[in-house]
């Protein structure tokens, strides 16, 4: 795609390096704020540099957080008794958007995948074994996307929560959600009816790590 300036240029390449955005949306957009105000293309500048320097990860869960815990983890409101296992972000924001979960998460970063070289190290599970260890939880919620990897996943982290936590309840969302399917792409009913509708998480005396 030949441009007529050097700047332009270097601003549809900028954004065409988001996920998604090809060299024409990419350029549709450097046009859409090229007819902006100077202020409007400064505040959306600015922004994203907030973003970029004031976003941390909560110390607890790894959600997003301005502050060292974030606004769940922090919330009175909450039960501190339930924790919710989720992949990422955009999992715990799908099931926030349901209204019908009040307890607290935590944000493993992904999952178990051999074929992509992702092992347990590589994943936020020690810091969930240390939260069991500090903190009075009575029930874990297995989120995880309904794929191999996912229950992977999930069978992997109850065999180490038995291991030190016999006692420890562990459920999972109900199979409302498809197998094979992303959280993030449920719709807010069968999300909400899944949670409501989770069952224990078992392992067989075999399977025990």
């Amino acid at each position: 795609m030949k441009l007529p300036s050097t700047v332009m240029e270097n601003a549809v390449n900028s954004f065409a390096r988001l996920p998604g955005i090809g060299k024409k949306t990419a350029l549709r957009l450097v046009l859409h704020m090229m007819k902006q105000d100077k202020d409007v293309v400064q505040g959306f500048s600015e922004s994203m540099l907030r973003l970029k320097d004031s976003i941390h990860y909560c110390v607890k869960c790894h959600n997003i957080s301005e502050a060292e815990l974030c606004s769940i983890c922090s919330s009175g409101s909450r039960n501190k008794q339930l924790i919710c296992v989720v992949a990422g972000l955009r999992d715990l924001l799908a099931i926030e958007n349901t209204q019908q979960y009040n307890g607290t998460y935590h944000i493993i970063g992904g999952v178990i995948s051999p074929v992509e070289g992702i092992g347990p190290e590589a994943l936020q599970i020690d810091s969930l074994l240390n939260r069991l260890k500090n903190e009075d939880v009575n029930e874990l919620i297995m989120a995880l996307n309904p794929t191999i990897e996912g229950d992977t996943t999930s069978f992997y982290i109850a065999g180490q929560v038995k291991r030190s936590h016999p006692e420890m309840k562990i459920s999972t969302i109900a199979r409302g959600v498809a197998f094979g399917g992303d959280l993030e792409y449920t719709d807010e009913i069968t999300l909400a009816r899944s949670l409501a509708a989770r069952l224990p998480y078992r392992i067989n005396k075999e399977d025990e790590w």
